[in-house]
Formats: structure tokens, C-alpha cells, sequence
């Protein structure tokens, strides 16, 4: 099974790093922003990061095709950012399956990433069963992911 990892390149990327284990047997490939710390990373896609800025996030949505298109991954997982965004919406229009993990540090209420990507989200996982009622029945809870 192949898996794209994505997540922004500070907090977002320990945290995924910290699910790493999981995929072991898989094939993945990360998809995050330019930065010292994605450097090491193996098979990696790197964006500028797009903050609030909406050119470099209208210029990312042909990126996120190309990506997707040239690795077809069978799942994406996101532990967030606003790199998730144009990532798992056109993930959504190629009908991949996305998994989206809200922080753990999220636990009053979600974030604005986890807002926008939830109508899309294949699986929608809070790390607080607190947070179950400020979402739909779309969120579940697994216990602690990281």
C-alpha cells in the first residue's frame, strides 16, 4: 500500500514522525514545506509554505494534482496545517481516501485546517473525546494517536 504522509515541517511533522512505526510494510512519501527539517527526510514533495497567502495557495492546488497524480497513493494522512488543505481536496476529486489526525494539542476545539479538510475526510480522528461534540458524526475517537 502506498501512503502520503503530509504535514507542515515544525510541530505537524513530529507528530506524524511519531506514527512512523505505523506504516512500516508500506511504501510513503511525504508531502510538506521546504526546511531544514524536512531536508532528511526520504521520498519527500516540498512546497513553499503557504501561510495565509492565497497566490502560493492557488499556486499549490496544481502541485497537489501533479503529486497525487504521479504517485497514487492509496491513503492520505495528515497531522495538519494548511498544507492538508489543497492536498485532501484534490484528494477528494481523485476519490483517495484521506485520514486527517486533529493535534493532540487540539482538545478544546478544532483546528481551522481540521475545519476546512473535515467535509473531505475519509476518517476524521480527535486525540480528546471532549472534542467529539464541537464536530459531526463524521469525528471519532480511537484513544491517543501519538
Amino acid at each position: 500500500m502506498k501512503i502520503a504522509l503530509v504535514c507542515s515541517h515544525g510541530g505537524h511533522l513530529t507528530e506524524i514522525l511519531q506514527l512512523i512505526d505505523a506504516f512500516e510494510g508500506h511504501e510513503i512519501f511525504f508531502i510538506t514545506y521546504e526546511g531544514s527539517r524536512s531536508a532528511s527526510l526520504p521520498k519527500k514533495y516540498t512546497m513553499k509554505n503557504l501561510g495565509k497567502n492565497p497566490i502560493r495557495f492557488m499556486m499549490s492546488v496544481p502541485k497537489a494534482f501533479w503529486i497525487l497524480l504521479k504517485e497514487r497513493p492509496n491513503f492520505v494522512i495528515s497531522t495538519g496545517s494548511e498544507i492538508a488543505i489543497p492536498i485532501f481536496y484534490v484528494a477528494w476529486v481523485l476519490r483517495i481516501d484521506t485520514i486527517f489526525i486533529e493535534s493532540l494539542c487540539r482538545f478544546k476545539n478544532p483546528s481551522i485546517t481540521g475545519k476546512i479538510v473535515y467535509p473531505v475526510s475519509s476518517i476524521f480522528l480527535v486525540q480528546w473525546k471532549q472534542l467529539l461534540a464541537k464536530l459531526g458524526k463524521k469525528a471519532q475517537y480511537w484513544g491517543d494517536v501519538l
